[in-house]
């Protein structure tokens, strides 16, 4: 499993004009799912994530984990996370795990970001999206499970 965290301002995702998922201060989380991942995988990275002291204290340093800040996340599935480049010049995805596999494991990211207490909205699985974000710092984390 793999996850680019953005530290964002505000983020929003829209599907055929419709906004399907938007948040204010918080993390935009694009989320990609390969074959061994399980739901043990995906619970640990949702707790790494939200443990990351990622935010600005009163002195600006980056102090603050997202529940101290009130932090609110958006999950968007992104197989292409998990694309190889080692040949050619056209990425192959069949490291990414299919659509019925990795779809239960993004909703657990999220679902598990929701139990430790944080407001969480998706992307829609599957749905050609358009994705917008005001990256703050910027502020960019890779994390791989």
């Amino acid at each position: 499993m793999r996850a680019v965290l953005q530290r964002v301002t505000e983020a929003r995702v829209t599907v055929d004009g419709e906004t399907v998922g938007e948040i204010g201060r918080g993390w935009l989380v694009l989320l990609g799912v390969g074959h061994a991942d399980d739901e043990a995988i995906t619970g640990a990275l949702a707790e790494k994530a939200a443990g990351l002291r990622c935010f600005e204290d009163a002195e600006g340093k980056t102090n603050l984990s997202a529940a101290d800040v009130g932090a609110e996340w958006l999950v968007v599935s992104q197989f292409t996370l998990l694309a190889d480049t080692s040949r050619g010049r056209r990425p192959g995805f069949t490291n990414a795990a299919a659509p019925e596999a990795a779809t239960p494991l993004v909703d657990r990211f999220a679902a598990r970001l929701g139990e430790l207490g944080f407001k969480v909205a998706q992307g829609r699985f599957g749905a050609h999206m358009q994705v917008s974000l005001v990256n703050d710092g910027p502020f960019t984390i890779v994390l791989e499970a």
